[in-house]
């Protein structure tokens, strides 16, 4: 059986802007049906009908302020996932996508929709960081430098606070990259 082509980075990056239109694809459609906003299929904690959330929410988004201040994080982050099929980029992006959403949903705030692609963006941060120190190969550890140096600073937002923004999105992201990367590359 033959060996995977390795993706070029145009080929990635080609996939991550496709990616991130079908997100602004989803708000326009949720902006001009004002009768029926989407945003309802979030991640409801603890509900029967907030499970529904754990798939929807990643597209979904309050604003498009909203949007953008997740959509270059995404393009760069996915591109350089899907840049190296070490990190195996279709299974790792779909596992933080669902953990990320359970964990939501087990620890979110009672009564709060949480919708939006940080928990992604967390999840992909901490695991291209951490994995690039477990596959040991020049790449990876200066994709995980880049990483860090770029996005480290974005880690204060794990922490408790209150407001509008998921925080608890942002902690079950990370600890699942974290967790995703020992898993995959873990030694």
């Amino acid at each position: 059986m033959g060996q995977a082509k390795q993706a070029t980075f145009g080929d990635a990056f080609q996939t991550s802007i496709m990616l991130v239109l079908v997100l602004y694809g989803v708000l326009l459609c949720d902006l001009t049906l004002k009768q029926l906003p989407l945003t309802q299929f979030g991640i409801v904690p603890r509900t029967k009908g907030g499970l529904l959330g754990i798939v929807f929410s990643p597209f979904l988004h309050a604003s498009f302020r909203h949007l953008g201040a997740n959509a270059s994080s995404l393009v760069v982050l996915l591109t350089l996932l899907f840049w190296d099929r070490r990190y195996r980029p279709i299974e790792t992006l779909t596992l933080v996508w669902l953990l990320s959403g359970v964990g939501t949903w087990l620890i979110g705030r009672a009564g709060s929709v949480h919708v939006g692609a940080s928990a992604i963006i967390y999840g992909l941060v901490i695991y291209l960081i951490t994995a690039g120190f477990w596959l040991r190969s020049w790449r990876s550890f200066f994709v995980a430098l880049l990483v860090l140096l770029v996005y480290g600073p974005i880690l204060y937002g794990v922490f408790p606070r209150n407001g509008p923004v998921s925080w608890e999105a942002h902690l079950s992201g990370a600890c699942v990259g974290l967790l995703l990367a020992k898993w995959q590359h873990g030694k």
